[in-house]
């Protein structure tokens, strides 16, 4: 049984694809092709790169119709379901929010006020006008800007998956940074991919691939996966303080405040491109939201973590652990 490894830097993150197989040859033209997909859905979907059809979409959108490509289009619509879904918890129009709090270019800092009432109201998908008998796009207002990042990944990874499975791939794990992970069928001589979450109390950042089977460590919570894509959303990464508070790079997009309900939040589902969403969502609502994200899908195995004056608190369906 042959193995190959391939990594590649896109989305300003390292993506890396492990495959299993009889066919090295085979593998690696397959692995290859799934980064070159990766890289292609960089160039359509960065917020930016100047030449991108969302960059395109966000200079011209607020004074005319933008005829966007198809399968665009439809990754616009499932935002905007997701969207609803979460109660806006999930907003691909949360750029503006992101931009004013300096998390877009820098590490943060806290906007003045008339600077944040001004971006609160260009954030909000009934904003966007999606026209599905022509593939057209239309913004509402003037400042209206897309951000696929809690999206992208994910959906670049499905896609990735996706050429794998067409090319006969029956095992391989994908993997994207610190966002999502997929494992397509199962590594040989086990049923599952085995991955582990960092842990809240000592966060290393990533979701680590670990080579066929993923890392696994004391303490850490397990979760498999068969067809299936994990996504982790966290508090760690970009934050700056203020009077001791932690406030971190997700912005709730209803309140136009960073995200302080939980400090993590994972979402397993077969689809990359919702967990990646979701996972998003989840960390916005936080426990008291736990409950909504949870029955949006059959199969959904959730997790989100809080802290509250020193006690760490969790809700999770499908997903259980210890963090001692």
């Amino acid at each position: 049984m042959a193995v190959v490894t391939l990594a590649r830097h896109a989305m300003a993150t390292r993506f890396e694809i492990v495959l299993h197989g009889d066919n090295p040859v085979g593998l690696r033209a397959a692995g290859e092709e799934a980064l070159e997909e990766i890289d292609r859905l960089e160039a359509q979907l960065s917020l930016f790169r100047p030449s991108s059809e969302i960059a395109n979409l966000n200079a011209r959108a607020a004074r005319e119709g933008v005829r966007v490509t198809p399968p665009l289009f439809s990754l616009l619509e499932h935002a905007r379901l997701l969207s609803e879904e979460s109660g806006g918890a999930f907003d691909i129009t949360v750029a503006p929010l992101v931009r004013c709090w300096g998390f877009m270019d820098g590490t943060g800092s806290k906007p003045r006020d008339q600077a944040l009432v001004q971006a609160r109201a260009s954030v909000g998908m009934h904003l966007v006008e999606l026209q599905r008998n022509d593939y057209t796009v239309r913004f509402q207002r003037p400042g209206v800007m897309l951000d696929l990042g809690a999206i992208g990944k994910g959906y670049a990874i499905e896609r990735a998956a996706e050429i794998l499975r067409e090319a006969g791939v029956t095992s391989a794990l994908i993997h994207g940074g610190t966002s999502t992970i997929y494992g397509l069928g199962h590594p040989p001589e086990a049923e599952f991919w085995e991955i582990a979450l960092p842990n809240p109390a000592n966060p290393t950042g990533d979701l680590p691939a670990g080579g066929a089977q993923g890392a696994l460590s004391g303490g850490f919570v397990k979760v498999t996966l068969r067809n299936e894509a994990l996504s982790v959303s966290a508090v760690w990464g970009k934050f700056f303080q203020i009077e001791g508070k932690k406030l971190g790079h997700v912005i709730d997009p209803r309140t136009g405040q960073p995200a302080t309900n939980a400090v993590m939040a994972a979402v397993v589902l077969p689809s990359a491109t919702e967990t990646d969403a979701l996972s998003t969502a989840l960390l916005t609502l936080g426990l008291e939201g736990h409950d909504r994200i949870a029955r949006l899908r059959p199969a959904i195995r959730t997790l989100v973590v809080a802290e509250d004056e020193g006690r760490r608190l969790r809700k999770s369906q499908g997903i259980d652990g210890d963090w001692g």
